[in-house]
């Protein structure tokens, strides 16, 4: 059996750099080119872009190793289970009963996953403080991004404990059947989120100020209305404040729904092409892509469950044993910290289909945009100077797009708008 785990995880670290090798040989047999497909952006900046790709595609190899070896010490080193009993001792832990014991055994692992999380901190910095601003992209500061890090652990300590410790709750009472139970708690937690993360926990990292009044916010306001889409404002994020890159989102239920903009997207597109990008973000409402994204949430969230009961029914086999665990002791705790190890390597392998979906998601939106403005040429517009802005790789490899891509590339977007 543990052989077994040790293969998934090789399995999954060795297609990731055979994807990632794949995507590198594309971008390096396309550096040179005299001709950008659809004339997106000029061939030093098509250039530029491809030196960006190899750029992060280097990194990231070097990172997936250094991640791959690391879960493999976690998890087959005895690394895990040692930081686990410290952590345990740490707190003056013992038998789990008791409201006191359930919070601190799910403070036990929080601080499990803060310690076995410090070693990717360096990549981290690296990422935003080397690679980034290498190309222009970062914003930040050293203190802004610990801060972050530091807002980041405080409200995962405020959020997330007591939601473990009543988990573990239904697992004392409940031996049988908590998993239905747990379900149900985190579902109606991921539902409560999309009301509480836009209004207030977005807010303690970005500012959001209202769209001011003019023109462009008279144009989306009608944009809003004529295609049935409910809401009551639009929000500039100050997006600049951390990174050149552009995007625009809308989050949150009903009444609660929010549009966002970035900053530094309202400065790089024109009023009809900020119209065009909000027609897509509409189109994802109107064609009910956010209740299917979230049915597969639940999906996935009731195979983590089911997982997680196969791993507590395993406990009587020795199976925790298995990443050096004791075969006696708090359970329903070492099956939650080998879990937030291994469901990566079986998730992985689930990735392209749903990210299949979620392009599927992207064309009828683009579709809805299309039909929305009259015209494909305003999204074609802003999607090439997205792209150009964003130095974005416009052909990498199909096999490496298909299997990573939530959206299309743009050459693929452009065609199905301009059928």
């Amino acid at each position: 059996m543990r052989m077994i785990f040790i293969g998934l995880l090789l399995g999954k670290m060795g297609t990731q750099l055979w994807l990632a090798w794949l995507n590198r040989r594309a971008a390096w047999a396309q550096k040179g080119a005299k001709a950008v497909p659809f004339g997106i952006m000029t061939p030093e900046r098509y250039e530029r872009s491809l030196d960006y790709t190899l750029a992060k595609n280097a990194f990231g190899s070097w990172e997936l190793v250094y991640d791959g070896l690391w879960t493999g010490l976690l998890l087959f080193g005895g690394v895990l289970p040692w930081v686990a009993m410290e952590a345990a001792q740490l707190l003056g832990l013992g038998v789990m009963e008791g409201w006191g014991s359930l919070l601190g055994y799910s403070l036990a692992f929080a601080l499990c996953g803060i310690v076995t999380g410090l070693p990717s901190l360096p990549w981290e910095w690296w990422a935003q403080f080397r690679l980034e601003a290498k190309f222009g992209f970062n914003k930040s500061t050293l203190k802004l991004w610990i801060i972050d890090k530091l807002k980041g652990f405080v409200l995962g300590l405020v959020i997330g404990c007591p939601l473990i410790a009543v988990l573990f709750k239904l697992y004392l009472s409940f031996p049988e059947h908590w998993y239905l139970g747990g379900f149900a708690v985190l579902a109606g937690f991921q539902l409560l989120m999309l009301v509480i993360y836009p209004l207030w926990i977005m807010p303690l990292f970005n500012t959001f100020k209202p769209l001011a009044a003019g023109v462009l916010r008279d144009r989306l306001m009608a944009l809003a209305q004529r295609t049935q889409f409910p809401v009551e404002d639009i929000h500039i994020m100050d997006g600049s404040r951390r990174s050149g890159h552009s995007n625009a989102f809308f989050t949150g239920l009903g009444r609660w729904r929010r549009i966002v903009l970035f900053d530094t997207l309202v400065e790089q597109l024109s009023e009809e092409q900020l119209e065009a990008v909000l027609a897509h973000e509409i189109g994802h409402y109107k064609r009910g892509h956010v209740l299917k994204r979230l049915l597969v949430g639940f999906g996935t969230l009731a195979i983590g469950f089911g997982a997680l009961g196969w791993l507590l029914n395993q406990a009587h086999t020795g199976f925790f044993s298995l990443f050096g665990f004791p075969k006696n002791g708090p359970m329903i705790y070492y099956a939650f910290l080998v879990l937030s190890l291994l469901s990566e390597i079986f998730t992985f392998w689930i990735t392209p289909l749903l990210n299949r979906q979620s392009r599927s998601h992207e064309y009828e939106a683009d579709a809805f945009a299309k039909k929305a403005m009259g015209s494909s040429a305003p999204l074609v517009g802003a999607l090439h100077i997205l792209h150009e802005k964003n130095l974005s790789q416009l052909m990498p490899h199909p096999i490496f797009s298909g299997f990573y891509y939530s959206h299309p590339t743009l050459v693929e977007r452009q065609k199905a708008l301009e059928l």
